[in-house]
């Protein structure tokens, strides 16, 4: 999976298609990722010592990692990724324009 957590990507398919969002985490076991603002469904919270009050919350769900795509900023468009060596690290490469996608501090 080239995409990471902090990525800013595309949905390109599904009924949130077209919409861009961060990546929140990501489920490599099951191919799955989190995208802030995509995916929302309502959840029941039954109440509890820390949540008195339960309710209905709002949460993103996950969708597929073939749904999206990595969203340059930039560009304003989604590219595909590559990879390349550099002073021996491997590193990812829009492969559009050829430059290095810099790692976000977490």
């Amino acid at each position: 999976m080239k995409v990471r957590v902090g990525d800013t990507v595309m949905v390109i398919a599904g009924s949130d298609k077209g919409m861009t969002g961060e990546i929140l985490s990501i489920n490599h076991k099951t191919n799955k990722v989190v995208v802030e603002g995509v995916n929302k469904v309502k959840k029941h919270i039954k109440p509890s010592q820390s949540d008195p009050e339960g309710g209905i919350q709002t949460v993103e769900a996950p969708i597929d990692a073939s749904n999206v795509a990595y969203y340059d900023t930039k560009a304003k468009a989604k590219v595909k990724l590559g990879y390349k060596f550099e002073d021996g690290k491997k590193v990812r490469v829009n492969k559009a324009t050829g430059e290095v996608i810099k790692e976000k501090k977490k």
